[in-house]
């Protein structure tokens, strides 16, 4: 089987975040960029699943500018197989995304597709759903733990809900979403980081998978939320007593 995983390229989770003068967007000029977190837990399983004899190769794609080469030799460095690099420099949606994984997905033909539940820049959590629908594949999004059964190729996949855990069975192929609690990512380590300096990532574009992008949303405006305002040290608790009564109003 083969395993192909969707990898974005964000600011790294502990940068902190910029919004332009102009409103238009996040700062991500001389920012650190990084994985998408959850992008590296799907690589992660995906590994995994190679490891213990249950896939053949793991491909790690990623969509966007020529930066985005440098996310994929971090995956390559992890120990995926091969990089596919989708170059296109202009602002991509769910919906583009998913055109694009469908139809590296065509040209492939793997047993799986992995993903990251969401990117926490956009936190848009629509890629896999979409891809899925387009593939018209069985899904099963925020999966915290994944089994497979390779002779009647199904997956089980626990995926965490609101009220616990709902346990889905998937015929293969299949589109998973991974959340936080399915693995700890490994670290990449120097030999394998300098050996995927060397690997060659094979690079193509939208037109050339026949997908046209386009999209009907438009980003209006790029705002920080409102300052927090300062806490307050009371003397007493028959003050906050009094706050909470008299000001706050839910006592």
């Amino acid at each position: 089987m083969k395993i192909i995983v969707a990898i974005k390229r964000v600011v790294d989770y502990a940068v902190k975040i910029r919004v332009k003068p102009d409103k238009s967007g996040v700062e991500t000029s001389n920012v650190k960029m990084s994985m998408n977190p959850f992008c590296e837990i799907a690589l992660e399983e995906a590994l995994r699943i190679k490891e213990s004899g249950r896939a053949s190769e793991v491909v790690a794609v990623s969509v966007g500018p020529a930066q985005c080469a440098d996310t994929l030799r971090t995956g390559l460095a992890m120990g995926a197989d091969r990089a596919i690099h989708v170059d296109y420099p202009g602002t991509l949606y769910p919906l583009s995304i998913a055109k694009i994984l469908k139809a590296l997905v065509d040209a492939e033909k793997p047993g799986l597709l992995l993903l990251g539940k969401q990117a926490i820049d956009d936190d848009c959590n629509q890629t896999g759903q979409m891809v899925a629908g387009l593939l018209k594949w069985p899904q099963a999004t925020f999966a915290s733990k994944v089994v497979f059964d390779e002779e009647n190729k199904v997956a089980t996949v626990d995926r965490e809900v609101d009220g616990g855990i709902e346990t889905l069975s998937l015929d293969l192929p299949a589109v998973i979403t991974t959340d936080l609690r399915l693995n700890q990512p490994r670290y990449a380590t120097l030999p394998n980081i300098m050996k995927a300096k060397s690997k060659v990532i094979k690079k193509v574009t939208p037109h050339d998978l026949n997908v046209e992008i386009k999209s009907d949303l438009e980003a209006v405006q790029v705002a920080e939320p409102p300052k927090r305002k300062s806490g307050t040290v009371l003397s007493s608790v028959d003050e906050l007593i009094d706050r909470l009564k008299n000001e706050a109003r839910v006592i």
